[in-house]
């Protein structure tokens, strides 16, 4: 399972012998350097350029290109190198590109001999650097980790040979460039092709808006894949880890892909089924073949399979797949609502067309328009429901067989992998918050996922909106609110790794205390929920603090330096009953917290009525902005500008009288105590 890193964040490396893809879309430089135990670059003869590409246990290209293979085998390197820092720069002086902010945010991936990614990273906020240290791999008591850095240069590659310690780095910069200028040899071939991280911050962005914003579904892809650059003849240095003998940088036993299966998306037949060669399900062969599917009889659509997209994984395939299902939900719904309204307008034109003419007004002649103006509308509308009704039954069917094969982190909690639950050794690529429906298919939910980690935090309404107004009791659906924030925590404490986790409860009156018996019985809190305003002052005051730390501490280039107590876990704070408990001092602190923690792994889920906290007048207005909006009982409030249309959401709640919640949180402080030992 594919880590999805972070800036500053790190992850354990399970071989030596590696490969680092990158992926921008124009061409680019890679190189690396190897720095000792202080950090340091000794000299020229530690970097890894186009101009020298080899030196003992790595290997890079020797050109610019908009896919690169850097090939590691951290065993072979000198012993006194610690650390290797993957460098990427846009080459000067051949008319391209001059800053990253105008190409798309480089993705680079961290993989094993046989092309699984180990860990990946996307390098956003770069503008005006023209240069940026991507990844760093290093030697920690004997084991190697990667880490995501992304420190980005404007001054270029000079600037940052020269923070590397490199007293020559312009001219070592300028000889990289003329290397790349002269094309001194053959460029690495590209990786297979994979899900582009256009789609994947396509889709993020599904589950990512505003709660006063629009609901930012996905946008328009073509989705191309372009097909995989061929490998041109002729000797070349061999690759620090190909044992085989053979030459160029594939590696032994990765299949290379043929740009022949590479297929491109066709356009649906009208009024025809689902067409479920959108780009991220069949535009091109994953890696590992998903299950056979079962020939079909003539003239029917193949069955549907649970994992049919692409993907490096099962969990990634089953991901993209279930975001294909929405977006053919809503296209589906998309065109029915069109043609309705087509055959509305139509309809009203023909009768102001008879209404026009006085002589047909009355009389059996304009009854006889009317009736025909109304069949025709009938008809166009019974057609559209037809074809609708046809896609539906697809994807109730896919979403049968998807269902029952999704992992815990995808599942609903009725799901009876969660029988068969134990704890991750690494997280999932995203969480499921619950469901989302449209009107015209109620019958129909489809998953709705959130890449993880968090990119912002969760706000349960516990006020009364939209559908909440059926509520005649406000304490219950407080009790509910409260209840689905408990059910998300648990969520997200099952799916991390032991020790990679922690929940802290800020609880000022006591109120939530019977939603909150399934963490607190189990012990999977650190410490018991704050209570009073000395609790809450305690509690905010460690967050922030540990998002000082962290955040100087990556600013100024030393991750390593935290103090050794600190809980390098990824947090999450659920806050209770705000603004109750709260002074003018603890609000700012949660807007901090919102603002900044998600970067350095602080997350924030309040519980909380908005009209609770209109005392504060607008001060509190961007916190709202700041959090995803979810309810405790289903609203159609997420807002989807892509097509259009207003989503329901549906909370993912446990079944009343099952005792999964406490087994599941039973099993994951077992794990938390082995791992304190």
């Amino acid at each position: 399972m594919t880590a999805e890193l972070v800036r500053g964040q790190n992850h354990p490396l399970p071989q030596v012998r590696l490969e680092v893809r990158v992926a921008v879309g124009k061409p680019i430089v890679a190189g690396a350097t190897l720095s000792d135990e202080q950090g340091r670059v000794r000299g020229v003869e530690w970097v890894a350029h186009p101009g020298a590409p080899t030196l003992p246990g790595l290997e890079v290209s020797k050109q610019a290109a908009a896919d690169h293979r850097l090939a590691f085998d951290l065993g072979a390197l000198p012993q006194e190198v610690h650390r290797v820092s993957v460098l990427l720069a846009l080459p000067s002086g051949v008319g391209g590109p001059v800053r990253f902010g105008s190409v798309a945010a480089p993705f680079v991936a961290v993989t094993g001999l046989d092309g699984s990614e180990i860990a990946s990273y996307t390098i956003t906020g770069l503008d005006a650097e023209s240069a940026v240290v991507a990844l760093e791999l290093y030697r920690r008591q004997d084991a190697w980790k990667v880490r995501a850095v992304g420190q980005g240069y404007a001054g270029g590659l000079a600037e940052l040979l020269r923070d590397q310690g490199l007293p020559e780095a312009h001219q070592l910069a300028g000889s990289i460039n003329e290397a790349v200028a002269q094309g001194l040899a053959r460029s690495v071939a590209p990786p297979p092709p994979r899900t582009s991280e256009g789609d994947r911050s396509r889709q993020t962005a599904a589950s990512a808006t505003a709660p006063d914003q629009p609901y930012a579904g996905p946008q328009g892809s073509s989705g191309d894949v372009s097909p995989p650059q061929g490998r041109p003849a002729g000797p070349s240095p061999a690759s620090p880890y190909d044992t085989s003998g053979s030459q160029g940088g594939s590696s032994p036993g990765l299949p290379q892909p043929d740009p022949s299966a590479v297929t491109q998306p066709t356009a649906p037949t009208a009024g025809g089924p689902v067409d479920y060669s959108h780009p991220r399900r069949q535009n091109a062969a994953p890696p590992t073949p998903p299950p056979p599917v079962p020939p079909a009889a003539p003239g029917q659509p193949a069955p549907p399979v649970a994992g049919d997209a692409t993907g490096w994984s099962m969990d990634e395939r089953l991901y993209n797949q279930v975001w294909g299902m929405f977006e053919d939900l809503a296209r589906s719904a998309a065109a029915y609502r069109s043609a309705v309204d087509f055959a509305d307008s139509r309809m009203e034109r023909e009768l102001d067309s008879v209404l026009s003419d006085p002589r047909s007004r009355i009389g059996g002649q304009g009854d006889a328009a009317r009736e025909a103006a109304q069949a025709k509308h009938a008809q166009l509308v019974d057609q559209a429901r037809a074809a609708f009704d046809r896609d539906l039954a697809q994807l109730t069917a896919e979403a049968e067989v998807v269902e029952p094969a999704l992992p815990p982190a995808y599942a609903r909690w009725d799901n009876p992998v969660w029988h068969g639950y134990r704890v991750p050794m690494e997280i999932p690529m995203a969480l499921r918050l619950g469901d989302l429906h449209l009107p015209e298919s109620e019958g129909l939910g489809v998953p709705m996922l959130v890449r993880l980690p968090l990119e912002r935090g969760l706000w349960i309404d516990s006020g009364r909106s939209g559908t909440g107004d059926s509520f005649a009791d406000a304490h219950e659906l407080r009790r509910l609110a409260m209840d689905t924030a408990v059910a998300i925590a648990a969520r997200l404490l099952a799916v991390y790794p032991a020790g990679d986790f922690t929940a802290h409860v800020i609880d000022p009156a006591g109120s939530g205390t019977s939603s909150l018996a399934p963490l607190t019985q189990s012990g999977v809190l650190g410490t018991p929920p704050a209570a009073g305003a000395a609790g809450v002052a305690d509690v905010l005051a460690r967050l922030t603090q540990r998002v000082d730390l962290v955040q100087m501490a990556l600013r100024g280039g030393a991750a390593d330096a935290l103090p050794p107590g600190l809980d390098t876990a990824e947090q999450l704070l659920i806050v209770n009953d705000f603004p109750h408990g709260f002074d003018d001092r603890a609000v700012n602190q949660l807007r901090y917290l919102a603002d900044e923690g998600p970067a350095v792994g602080v997350h924030l889920m309040m519980v909380a009525d908005r009209e609770d906290a209109a005392g504060y007048g607008p001060l509190l207005d961007p916190l709202w902005r700041s959090l995803l909006r979810l309810t405790p009982v289903p609203e159609d409030h997420l807002a989807d500008p892509w097509v259009g249309h207003a989503w329901t959401y549906k909370p993912s709640v446990v079944p009343a009288g099952s005792q999964v919640l406490q087994q599941v949180l039973a099993q994951v402080a077992r794990a938390r105590q082995e791992w304190k030992r």
